[in-house]
């Protein structure tokens, strides 16, 4: 006689229709953690701390990062310090960003960091500028300030809409707007954190996916417009990501983490934004020196599932 196993594991439609899941710069380490050690079954390891060789692959560069207070650019910002760059970078948040700059200068790197909110054209003038005239040029800028909003697409308010485009899309293209004046005396890179919603996307992100979507875009017209110059133009688009994002996101619910962690058929867990930092530093240095104008997925194999 047949046994039929009477406990129904969750389809991947079902565990979709969470809707909170596949984000980029997403995180909840903590609950993720415990909620994957309460498993039965083996697990995949995960990645060793602190394992990348130091490398000098951004000595005597300056590189600008937006929203690099928290999440990937925070990380982002101590990769690029410790591999040898100058580093200045912004965000809202004053206490975060004073707290990473002293991180970087207590390990005996360089950074600045400078108040700004990517949505005031002002504000990211007079970043871009303070950073350049403090370290005299621009080599790399790392465009990853970004926010999130789920809503069905008939709840979102036309403030909701207009905020999460300002973010997102409107942001990069102010930051762009002012750095590529600098890159144009010297030559660089240019990487923009988009997501993995530029590949497929779930429901309740009509604003989100617009915004993201459009970046893989402008960054095209990017390195068409400047590639002769000697400026190369990238997206970034993380899968799931362990940041205080997703953590805001989730609501502490260890039932979203868990279902976000089986959304990532190839590896089963959640990046951390240390590992999604380094694939930033792989698309800014010389490594790919004929890249440009392309997005790279960094998800965990989540897309080869679809």
């Amino acid at each position: 006689m047949t046994k039929h196993n009477t406990h129904r594991q969750p389809n991947r439609r079902q565990l979709i229709q969470t809707g909170l899941a596949g984000m980029a710069g997403v995180s909840m380490v903590g609950l993720a953690q415990q909620t994957i050690a309460q498993e039965t079954t083996a697990q995949p390891s995960q990645p060793a701390t602190n394992s990348v060789t130091r490398r000098d692959r951004f000595a005597d560069k300056v590189v600008m990062i937006t929203g690099a207070t928290s999440g990937i650019g925070r990380a982002a910002a101590i990769a690029f310090a410790r591999e040898g760059a100058k580093v200045g970078f912004c965000g809202r948040r004053a206490n975060l960003g004073a707290e990473v700059e002293q991180q970087i200068r207590q390990s005996g790197g360089d950074a600045t960091y400078i108040k700004a909110d990517v949505t005031q054209p002002k504000e990211v003038a007079s970043f871009v500028d303070r950073i350049v005239e403090k370290y005299g040029q621009l080599d790399v800028a790392f465009n990853n300030a970004g926010d999130v909003l789920t809503k069905p697409l008939h709840e979102i308010t036309v403030e909701e809409w207009d905020r999460t485009q300002h973010t997102n899309l409107r942001g990069v293209f102010l930051a762009m707007k002012y750095q590529i004046p600098h890159l144009l005396k010297r030559g660089g890179t240019i990487v923009i954190t988009a997501s993995q919603h530029t590949v497929a996307t779930r429901p309740g992100f009509a604003a989100y996916t617009a915004a993201k979507r459009a970046l893989l875009g402008l960054a095209q017209v990017a390195a068409l417009d400047y590639g002769r110059q000697g400026i190369r133009v990238n997206v970034l688009s993380p899968g799931i990501t362990d940041t205080p994002l997703f953590q805001r996101t989730t609501g502490g619910n260890p039932e979203k983490v868990e279902a976000s962690r089986q959304l990532v058929d190839a590896l089963k867990r959640i990046a951390t934004a240390e590992e999604i930092a380094e694939a930033a530093l792989f698309l800014a240095s010389n490594d790919c020196p004929y890249i440009t104008g392309t997005s790279l997925l960094a998800d965990g194999g989540m897309m080869s599932g679809l």
